[in-house]
């Protein structure tokens, strides 16, 4: 054991200050290009040969100029937890910011556990920060220190100011969006509050990687090296893109194939092309051999949204946005599917072009690797999760044992797991769930990659011994790190317990309507369900999306209506948040003792201010015991987006939450 403890502290980068304090500088800095895709999964791309519909000729081409890693893991499942990761080195288990929340109005900047869990629950999950925090010694505020001029383009996710990318020290933030995605869609016309289309149906990433090059040529030159971050915002929800390329993959289309998705496949490929035009740029401005660019991916694909999409002989159905096979599962998920991610290095100098690596790597490993390599120092007194991996850039092996991710959450999507932790070691991975099994006690899921990449073999009862050693690899983690971990639920209510829903998305996959550019099919016949709701119809459908539940309705009057299961006694408050592309009164309604609706309170939905957030709080009396929760948002046809969806009790204790 402490043979074990000691080397997951080396995995830690404890020790490394001494090692590089010998590193020369650079005769002359490199540039660096950070592009972050957004949910692009490891099979979305033609790098690794698991596609037959997307199209990625400039990622090749960035291949072809570096080290493709075939093993490159996101440090979480969802967005956030995972760009916290790349901008301090550290896990978001150290830094306690484990979803995708941080556009939410509450600012949570410690980790806690949820104070109360349903009765079918084993354990409790925990509450993520919301906001990456500036006292963080952030990469870009480390290269801005060490002379490096510095921009941010694109999605951020980390938190509104003061925790915007201009307090972590860029320069320049634009479009300057502190939302989980584009405001409203990737084909304008947008919603974002200071930033508006150049012209009709612009695509936001055309314009994100013409705002990056336009500032590209202006630093070019100055006498100062720069960094720069180009977030994607493609192929996060909504699904949308330019028509004349879904028409032109729609006549590719295999339905026996599950990435048979032409809007999702046309996204993908303004995302490439997206990437050709910085090529394009340091080429043109003669950077080349002085640019390093990282391509890499926030977490992996997603497969727990529908897309409504026509045949080329103009047939409808519904397909979620791709497929991560040969890996399981995908976004939010502990398995392979949730966390492998495309990554391509280039690194003048230093990379053989068109090399690949099996080496395995993790977002944290970005920033002690890049400060390294620049010959900038580490900052003092500050424990960084990640490793260098020169010796991998270089063609050699890595010395890691331990590489953790951590996900307390239980989001609901296909192939979800209860709050977990996991830990790969070698070709083997063990997922811990916490408080699963037996009066309590973990349970757990081993997996050989090497001869299991599919993670369909659990191989924990055939090999205990593995599962103690690697259990305490992690153990000996969370106590290093204080990681705030899932405790048992003592309102746990075995007879409530229903196991065989681990790992299945009810109601199947979530619908929403098309885009402005799909031209897409309605959704299926009868109700859309999501996020623990169903809709009025096949008139409107449902998707749920970092912490968002989105309503899209193609006719006048739409809702949407909630079970509440087990019928819970009053009084109650029931608060959420709404934001709709028009204005106009909302209503809530409550339905008491399995009879009908009670009108609760009406609600001015954006009256006179579309396209902004507005808090509803309903009071209901005790009435006897809710059945039902029903919300009629703005009676227009259009996008209604809700969020931070609660139904508390009289002291203000949150009894259930949505999505």
């Amino acid at each position: 054991m402490k043979r074990l403890s000691q080397r997951t502290v080396r995995c830690l980068g404890v020790g490394m200050l001494l090692a590089w304090s010998t590193a020369a500088l650079p005769a002359e800095p490199l540039n660096v290009i950070f592009i972050l895709a957004d949910d692009l999964g490891w099979s979305d791309t033609t790098l690794y040969g698991h596609t037959r519909l997307y199209r990625t000729p400039n990622l090749e081409r960035l291949a072809r100029r570096g080290m493709t890693f075939s093993r490159a893991y996101s440090a979480s499942p969802l967005c956030s937890p995972t760009r916290s990761s790349i901008l301090t080195g550290r896990n978001p288990a150290r830094t306690g910011l484990t979803s995708p929340c941080c556009h939410m109005p509450q600012v949570v900047m410690k980790p806690e556990i949820v104070p109360k869990a349903h009765p079918r629950e084993k354990a409790r999950g925990a509450v993520s920060v919301s906001r990456l925090d500036t006292t963080y010694p952030t990469l870009g505020k480390r290269l801005l220190a060490g002379g490096y001029t510095t921009a941010h383009f694109g999605k951020w996710h980390l938190g509104p100011k003061p925790c915007s990318p201009l307090e972590h020290g860029f320069e320049i933030d634009i479009p300057h969006w502190s939302g989980p995605g584009p405001a409203g869609s990737f084909v304008a016309p947008w919603r974002f509050p200071d930033f508006k289309e150049n012209y009709p149906k612009e695509h936001i990433e055309d314009r994100m990687a013409e705002e990056a090059v336009k500032w590209l040529k202006s630093v070019a030159g100055k006498g100062k090296p720069f960094y720069m971050n180009y977030w994607q915002f493609s192929v996060h929800a909504p699904f949308d893109a330019k028509q004349s390329l879904i028409d032109r993959y729609r006549k590719t289309i295999d339905r026996g194939d599950p990435q048979c998705s032409p809007t999702y496949a046309a996204m993908v490929h303004s995302l490439d092309d997206a990437v050709g035009s910085l090529l394009d740029a340091v080429d043109v401005a003669g950077l080349a051999d002085r640019t390093a660019i990282v391509f890499f991916s926030d977490n992996g694909g997603n497969m727990y949204n529908g897309i409504p999409e026509t045949d080329a002989g103009g047939k409808p159905y519904v397909t979620a946005p791709t497929s991560n096979r040969p890996l399981r599962g995908g976004k939010a998920t502990m398995y392979e599917g949730g966390i492998r991610v495309p990554c391509v290095v280039v690194w003048p100098g230093v990379i053989k072009p068109g090399s690949r690596s099996d080496a395995r790597i993790q977002s944290t490993d970005f920033y002690p690797t890049i400060l390294k390599m620049l010959g900038l120092p580490l900052p003092a007194d500050y424990a960084i999760d990640g490793i260098d991996i020169t010796p991998a850039l270089r063609g050699g092996k890595l010395d890691r044992e331990a590489m953790f991710t951590f996900f307390p959450h239980a989001p609901g999507v296909p192939d979800w797991l209860p709050p977990s932790m996991s830990v790969h070691s070698g070709d083997w991975k063990l997922i811990r769930l916490f408080h699963q099994g037996e009066n309590g006690a973990h349970d757990y899921r081993l997996y050989n990659l090497a001869d299991d990449i599919g993670e369909r073999n659990n191989l924990a009862a055939r090999y205990p011994e593995r599962v103690a050693s690697m259990d305490a690899m992690m153990e000996a983690y969370i106590k290093d790190a204080g990681v705030v971990v899932p405790l048992p639920n003592p309102a746990f209510d075995p007879a409530q317990y229903r196991p065989e829903d681990i790992g299945v998305q009810k109601g199947g996959l979530s619908v929403a309507g098309g885009g402005h550019g799909g031209k897409a099919a309605k959704p299926a016949k009868g109700a859309a369900a999501a996020g623990g709701w169903r809709s009025k119809g096949k008139t409107v459908g449902l998707t749920v999306g970092d912490g968002e539940l989105i309503v899209h309705s193609t006719a006048s009057d739409p809702w949407i209506q909630t079970k509440i299961d087990p019928p819970l006694e009053g009084p109650f408050v029931f608060e959420f948040e709404t934001m709709a592309a028009s204005g106009g009164p909302g209503v809530v309604f409550g339905a008491w003792n399995g009879k009908g609706f009670i009108p609760g309170t009406y609600i001015q939905a954006l009256e006179g201010e579309p396209g902004t957030w507005i808090s509803s709080r309903v009071k209901f009396p005790a009435d006897g015991k809710l059945t039902s929760l029903r919300i009629d948002p703005p009676g227009e046809a259009g996008t209604t987006r809700l969020r931070n969806i609660r139904l508390l009790d009289a002291e203000g204790n949150v009894l259930k939450h949505w999505p």
